[in-house]
Formats: structure tokens, C-alpha cells, sequence
């Protein structure tokens, strides 16, 4: 049996192969999983009344959508299209703040909600471009 040291560096192990094989959709979209999925655990926190959870989790989301997600964007390359997604993603992180200062779970659902519709076209990019990178 694995202890639980053990198992978290496997897992550290695992997330480390998926990032250095991964192409930079992979990674985005990878970044909008873990996004969601500090998003989501903050609100188990936020009902659970667990405070310091709930901030450090939304504090994950909100590294993850300004130091990942808005970081990445390339305004020369992507003009418009990037401008208005770092405008989304200040949004998201605004959400994200309010949520936590006002223990707001529709806060947290707003902010879910766009970083779904924003991911949902990426992983569509991402299939759309498999076949043309698999041809090439």
C-alpha cells in the first residue's frame, strides 16, 4: 500500500509527464481543468464553512486564470480576440475575489461558467487541429 507521501509524489510524477509531453492546447486546456477544479472546491469549502480552504482555493483559481490563462495570451499575435479574453479573465478573477470576500457561491458559479465556455472552445480548437497535426 502506498502511503500517502507515496502517492502524492506519484501523482506530482504523473501531472509533471502530462505538462512536458503536452502541446501548448494541451496546456491551456489543462489550465482551465485545474481552474474548475479549484473553483469547485471552493464551494465544497464554502458550505462546509471551512474559510481558509475556500481562500486557498480560490486563490489557486485566481493564480491559475492570471498567471496561466491571461499570462499566455499573445495581444501582437491574437489582437482583438486576446483583449477581449484578458478582459473575461479580469472578470473571472473579480468573480473570484467577490466570491470569497462575500462567501458567494453564485459568484463562484459566474465565474465556472465562463471559464467553461471559454475552455469548451479550446478543447474544439484542439480537435478540430488533431487531424491537421496528425497529417502533417
Amino acid at each position: 500500500m502506498i502511503n500517502r507521501r507515496g502517492a502524492g509524489a506519484y501523482a506530482r510524477v504523473g501531472v509533471e509527464s502530462s505538462v512536458m509531453s503536452a502541446d501548448p492546447h494541451q496546456l491551456i486546456v489543462m489550465l482551465f481543468d485545474g481552474a474548475q477544479a479549484a473553483i469547485s472546491s471552493a464551494k465544497l469549502h464554502m458550505e462546509d464553512g471551512n474559510r481558509a480552504a475556500k481562500g486557498a482555493a480560490i486563490s489557486k483559481a485566481i493564480d491559475i486564470v492570471n498567471n496561466g490563462l491571461a499570462a499566455a495570451l499573445d495581444h501582437e499575435k491574437g489582437g482583438e480576440i486576446s483583449g477581449n479574453l484578458g478582459r473575461l479573465y479580469d472578470f473571472v478573477g473579480r468573480l473570484l475575489l467577490q466570491a470569497n470576500l462575500k462567501d458567494d457561491p453564485e459568484a463562484l458559479d459566474r465565474a465556472a461558467a465562463i471559464l467553461d465556455n471559454i475552455g469548451a472552445g479550446w478543447r474544439e480548437l484542439r480537435q478540430n487541429s488533431a487531424p491537421l497535426a496528425e497529417g502533417a
